[in-house]
């Protein structure tokens, strides 16, 4: 259906002629976008702006999800006021950002987030008056407060299909760039020359590949061309912004296709880099595809999904591994479990700065896991007891189905959560080791423990 719409549209029978701007302006009844689409505090931020003569438009991904039939995540504006002028038209807003100034207006529990138009850093008749763009000796844009008009807005946008301006009051259709037609093909193409782009911004070539894996689009050949040549520049994108760039593709509901599409552009080792080494192992790589996969099926289904279990998940084998050697070299168990984390955590920290936060709930979930082992005595109604056994429970279910451990291990947890307290009591295993006998010498006010065995 919205294949066949969008062929009338570019076939000339339901469009307007290219305005003056460069953009082909389409009118409801080719695109059937109505305004009881576009959510209440999108549509409120656009009138309001609107009233107060300034032009505002719902742009980027709600428009190419609405063109798609499909429900927008979230909604942003653009206009042609600044940030400040906008800020003082909503009292319930705030100016965020250092690269590029953006406002967030929220209403209800929804935010939008609104741009003032910009314009390429170099480009000619943008305004001087505001700060201007800076670049690194990579060509990283590092400060982007260039205002500019709607077109050029457009033009310094990443892919056509995010190029496209939607007017609420006049349901009229902007497309500078051929994003519809892009639309039709099922294609991602970069605006302008793709080498440059990606040097301005390395986190386009991310951009595109998690683009291409969630709408199941092809990469055009000239936007895919420069991704493997220029991956190395990731190295100098800041790891914040890295995670979070990571996090969107892990929780995107498509992370498994998204994970095959960057080792096949060989953007992996880029991003997190030792996902290429997880990946190289046979039982790495089931266990994490089966933890992608598990992501993206509660994603789907509007379930919740923990960041910090995610990651766990991801970085688990490298743990291990790390544990296995250092256990190996005479260290006990747990303090080997505790080094081996730190190791790997600090390796990762230089290339993707994981939040504090979570990097707590990965070690809690690590740590957990030599406990499942231990089903005698009290140990396993202690450890039913804690917050997070469920999360450790998953966790060890997932070793299991990969292969890591024996199943019976996750029949036995199973089991042991569904039966009454009486029957927990007849599932516990024997004492592998039987305990020494103890007892308690006083002497002079102290307790001290003296083993049964050094009596006799």
């Amino acid at each position: 259906m919205i294949k066949k719409l969008i062929g009338r549209v570019l076939s000339g029978k339901l469009f307007n002629p290219r305005s003056q701007s460069g953009a082909i302006t389409l009118e409801f009844k080719s695109h059937s976008v109505s305004r009881e689409q576009i959510s209440a505090c999108a549509l409120q931020v656009t009138d309001t702006l609107q009233s107060k003569g300034f032009s505002a438009y719902v742009v980027g991904g709600a428009v190419r999800d609405l063109l798609l039939k499909r429900t927008p995540k979230d909604y942003d504006v653009a206009t042609n006021a600044t940030p400040e002028q906008v800020h003082g038209l909503f009292r319930r807003s705030r100016i965020i950002g250092r690269r590029f100034q953006i406002v967030h207006v929220m209403s209800g529990r929804e935010t939008v987030e609104v741009s003032t138009f910009r314009a390429a850093h170099d480009a000619p008749g943008s305004e001087s008056g505001v700060d201007k763009a800076r670049t690194d000796e990579h060509g990283r844009i590092l400060r982007d407060n260039v205002f500019g008009n709607q077109q050029q807005d457009a033009t310094r946008r990443d892919l056509t299909i995010n190029a496209l301006f939607y007017d609420p009051s006049t349901l009229q259709l902007h497309d500078f760039h051929g994003g519809v037609e892009d639309l039709k093909a099922q294609r991602l193409r970069l605006i302008g020359d793709p080498s440059q782009r990606y040097r301005e911004d390395p986190v386009r070539m991310l951009r595109v590949v998690r683009f291409a894996a969630a709408l199941n689009f092809q990469i055009d050949p000239a936007t895919r061309k420069p991704i493997r040549e220029l991956s190395g520049l990731l190295s100098n994108v800041p790891a914040a912004r890295l995670f979070d760039e990571m996090l969107k593709m892990l929780l995107s509901g498509h992370a498994v296709q998204t994970v095959k599409r960057l080792r096949e552009e060989g953007l992996h080792g880029g991003l997190l880099p030792l996902l290429d080494v997880i990946l190289e192992q046979p039982l790495g790589e089931k266990f994490v595809m089966m933890a992608l996969e598990n992501t993206d099926e509660r994603i789907r289904a509007n379930k919740g999904v923990s960041p910090g279990f995610l990651f766990s998940t991801l970085l688990w084998h490298e743990v291990l591994k790390a544990w296995r050697r250092i256990q190996a070299q005479g260290l006990s168990n747990i303090p080997a479990l505790y080094q081996a984390m730190e190791e790997v955590l600090q390796k990762q920290s230089d290339q993707l700065a994981i939040p504090r936060r979570l990097i707590g709930d990965m070690k809690e979930l690590w740590a957990l896991q030599p406990r499942f082992l231990q089903r005698n005595g009290r140990r396993p109604f202690r450890l039913l007891e804690l917050p997070r056994f469920r999360a450790g429970y998953d966790f060890m279910l997932l070793r299991c189905q990969s292969g890591e451990l024996d199943m019976e291990l996750a029949d036995w947890w199973t089991q042991f959560q569904e039966v009454e307290a009486s029957e927990r009591e007849e599932m516990l295993l024997p004492d592998a080791i039987p305990k020494k006998r103890r007892r308690r010498k006083r002497s002079t006010g102290a307790v001290q423990t003296v083993e049964a065995a050094e009596k006799v």
